[in-house]
């Protein structure tokens, strides 16, 4: 290789920094993408990593095969390919996923591999540039992997906490790539008269480049039309939090909340979910006066809860603040769940709900709603565990009530009933019960208590969209084909509940 002797080339050890962050960051946006779009985020992240650790040792390997003369030229060549395969990455697997469903599996890790297989050639490809005789191979080896943890280090915070937040996971990666060629640029500036073909691989540079800056200022666009394609209905809000991909849709007058792909309410019957979920309980507590809801950042439950004259005051605590926000400023959701979260008596928390817990002090609560999304994953899974529901135990009155969502009996009877297990573990009393609400089909709740008896309710004192004497019967009655099985309860050490949700959904999506 033409280059002359001296100390590593500051800026091309620098260059590991910034590859290695390029690196990463593909790998975090491939796993963040993969949970979104397929659940199970400890399955995803599992399979991706391995895979593109897997990968990475297969390009380490390959890369052996590169003459000395040819480092260099090779090395650019990565870097246009990582740049281009990477940076369109997340635009291409929303796409496949909307367009393509059949094949997103094979596409994902088709393109994981690959960007793992030419990162993987990068480092020793820079480390063989580097190695030119006057500085120890040892002292090599470790400035490199120094700057190659580094940059590993820096993207995997700013990711969850900025990147991804701000830019999206489209966006993200498409400014990773650019990253990326801006390196092969360098490398063709810095080197450009020991390398062969340098005009043509910096044409090539060029229009790379431009594909993925166009990307980048148009990848908004570009996602809400491959998410049109996966939800059908026109998009009012696409917002990407730390947390997860929120969606708000609409067709006519029907507004429909997705979270990470799954729907969450239509407008047109969550009537139906919301007074089950709520008035049961309430109708049978006259008297409560503090409510927390943990969840339902949406305020449709809150709005139900306002209903109440005896209601005095309501807790609301939600991790994503970016869901509180767009239900208390977008107008029509607003008005949907009738300015519920900025009602006086409302106090609203964004916080982990189990952590506000521990450290809620003797804080002791009449009536208790706990609206979380499925336990889809394991950090949702510890928000129905024994240990969450002990710990909320101490904050209910002795004759107050909660009620949880507890997914479908139907379509997920191991699931649903092992959250009834997991609140008996727990020291409660309970009730479960149904509904049948049109955009998921028969629902499932259960009602618990400390010692208060429970009778489901004759009347209503509120008027109804949906419940009545009865409905609410009917609700607490189990068919046939929906029979109790024998499950375990969920415990943090094995999680089962997830397990059991995610073998009881699969039987009837596959």
């Amino acid at each position: 290789m033409n280059r002359a002797a001296g100390a590593p080339d500051r800026l091309l050890i620098l260059a590991v920094f910034v590859v290695a962050s390029c690196g990463l960051a593909y790998e975090l946006i491939a796993g963040a993408l993969s949970s979104y779009l397929l659940g199970d985020s400890v399955l995803q992240f599992s399979t991706v990593i391995g895979c593109y650790l897997f990968a990475m040792g297969v390009g380490s390997h390959l890369s052996r095969y590169v003459k000395d003369d040819d480092v260099l030229a090779r090395f650019v060549d990565i870097e246009l390919l990582v740049g281009l395969l990477g940076g369109l990455s997340a635009l291409a697997l929303f796409v496949v996923f909307a367009w393509l469903s059949a094949p997103f599996r094979s596409v994902l890790y088709a393109l994981v591999f690959s960007i793992g297989v030419l990162v993987g050639m990068e480092i020793p490809l820079v480390m063989r540039a580097l190695d030119h005789g006057d500085v120890r191979f040892a002292d090599l080896v470790g400035r490199v992997l120094t700057f190659d943890y580094l940059g590993a280090l820096v993207v995997s915070l700013l990711f969850p906490l900025l990147l991804a937040p701000r830019l999206g996971l489209s966006r993200t990666a498409l400014l990773f790539g650019i990253a990326n060629v801006a390196i092969a640029f360098w490398t063709l500036h810095r080197f450009r008269a020991s390398l062969a073909d340098a005009n043509g691989r910096v044409l090539r540079a060029s229009l790379v480049m431009g594909v993925l800056v166009a990307g980048f200022f148009q990848a908004d666009r570009l996602t809400q039309w491959s998410e049109r394609g996966l939800y059908g209905d026109e998009i009012v809000h696409a917002i990407t939090t730390p947390y997860q991909r929120l969606v708000v849709t609409r067709w006519k007058d029907d507004l429909r909340l997705y979270i990470n792909g799954n729907l969450q309410f239509s407008s047109r019957d969550e009537h139906r979910y919301h007074e089950a979920l709520v008035h049961p309980m309430m109708e049978s507590l006259p008297w409560a006066k503090h409510v927390l809801v943990l969840g339902g950042g949406d305020g449709l439950a809150l709005r139900e809860l306002l209903r109440y004259p005896n209601v005095q005051k309501v807790t609301l605590v939600d991790l994503d603040p970016r869901v509180t926000d767009l239900f208390r400023s977008s107008e029509p959701l607003a008005e949907l769940n009738e300015r519920s979260l900025g009602d006086p008596r409302v106090s609203v928390v964004n916080e982990d709900a189990a952590l506000w817990l521990e450290g809620s002090g003797d804080a002791v609560f009449d009536a208790v709603v706990v609206d979380f999304p499925d336990p889809s994953s394991f950090s949702l899974g510890k928000l129905y565990s024994v240990p969450f529901y002990r710990g909320l135990l101490r904050h209910v009155a002795s004759r107050g009530m909660i009620v949880v969502q507890s997914t479908s009996p139907y379509f997920a009877p191991r699931a649903f009933w092992s959250i009834d297990a997991t609140l008996k573990e727990a020291g409660f009393r309970t009730w479960p019960y149904h509904a049948y609400v049109p955009s998921f089909g028969e629902w499932g709740f259960v009602l618990a208590s400390r010692d208060a008896d429970f009778t489901p309710p004759e009347r209503y004192r509120l008027p109804m969209r949906f419940l009545d004497a009865g409905t609410t019967r009917e609700m607490f009655r189990f068919a046939a084909d929906m029979p109790h099985p024998a499950v375990d309860a969920n415990r943090l050490d094995n999680q089962s509940l997830v397990r059991y949700f995610d073998e009881d959904w699969h039987r009837f999506i596959r």
